[in-house]
């Protein structure tokens, strides 16, 4: 192994791919009606009975991560002589992605024989994970931990990330979304299609009438988006909603761009609390525009 890849619970990747890839993941903490709990797991987290309680008024809220939780993680790899690639979740919704600078920047002084990169990936859940995977991938292939980093870094503006969800009042309450896009988002039965933009903050990308309408929209961008579908593996995660997430999927096999590989899972808490119950995201690779158009 070149290098040791590190990145958190906001990528939601499954267990298994954690395992195969050796991935060491640093833990996000949310808070239930003031309680705090430490996502460690997705196999253990119960997600049904987690949207359920946000459904039913229980307050759930995150908490930037503290530099030495990122030093925690990377010490002990340093330590046994391995260069380290962190890839994180987005600046532009989360201040944790400046505390892992702030532990990287303590440690290349501690350790100034090893190497170590962090990348803001500009995105979040499996806008996130997938990049994870595409680090892992460079690494079998040989590549340095600099190699695998510059790539990264160039090729995560072709990450496309769109979803929509069941209420904008999570995102208006933790201001993730700006006040017009919550006006819009309540007004009638329109439906809001939100992204991640260039610097993987959440805009307000379109509106449509119906939640199977906005499911559609969903699809038929990944219709006109997506890139060479046949050699990639796409994201689909959901907060409770796994008809409407079966209903995008059977959408993209329909659309005849049927991607490798289809990862669906569960929102993590600390995400899917800032989306709320009934948030559907679709994550693919595109070109090198999408996120800015």
């Amino acid at each position: 192994m070149s290098f040791a890849i590190v990145t958190d619970t906001s990528a939601n990747l499954p267990s298994d791919l954690i395992q195969k890839y050796a991935l060491t993941i640093v833990p996000f903490t949310f808070y239930i009606n003031g309680a705090e709990h430490v996502d460690m797991d997705a196999e253990l987290f119960d997600a049904a009975n987690f949207f359920a309680a946000m459904r039913a008024g229980v307050k759930v809220t995150t908490s930037q991560i503290p530099p030495q939780r990122y030093i925690d993680c990377f010490e002990p790899l340093l330590q046994a002589g391995n260069d380290v690639l962190y890839v994180g979740m987005s600046s532009g919704i989360s201040g944790s992605y400046a505390s892992s600078e702030i532990a990287a920047a303590e440690m290349r002084e501690k350790y100034p024989g090893r190497k170590l990169r962090c990348i803001d990936t500009y995105g979040a859940s499996l806008g996130e994970g997938l990049q994870v995977l595409r680090a892992c991938e460079l690494r079998e292939a040989g590549k340095s931990v600099d190699e695998a980093a510059d790539i990264l870094l160039e090729e995560r503006k072709r990450m496309c990330q769109v979803f929509t969800v069941g209420d904008l009042k999570y995102l208006r309450a933790t201001g993730r979304l700006s006040g017009v896009a919550t006006i819009v988002g309540t007004m009638l039965s329109i439906k809001p299609v939100l992204k991640g933009n260039e610097l993987g903050q959440i805009v307000l990308s379109g509106k449509v009438r119906g939640r199977r309408q906005v499911i559609e929209d969903l699809a038929a961008r990944y219709a006109a988006d997506v890139r060479s579908p046949e050699t990639q593996a796409i994201g689909i995660a959901h907060c409770d909603c796994r008809a409407d997430a079966d209903m995008l999927i059977k959408l993209i096999h329909q659309s005849g761009k049927v991607p490798k590989e289809i990862l669906l899972v569960d929102y993590e808490p600390v995400t899917g609390s800032h989306l709320g119950p009934n948030s559907l995201a679709l994550f693919f690779w595109s070109d090198d525009t999408v996120r800015s158009r």
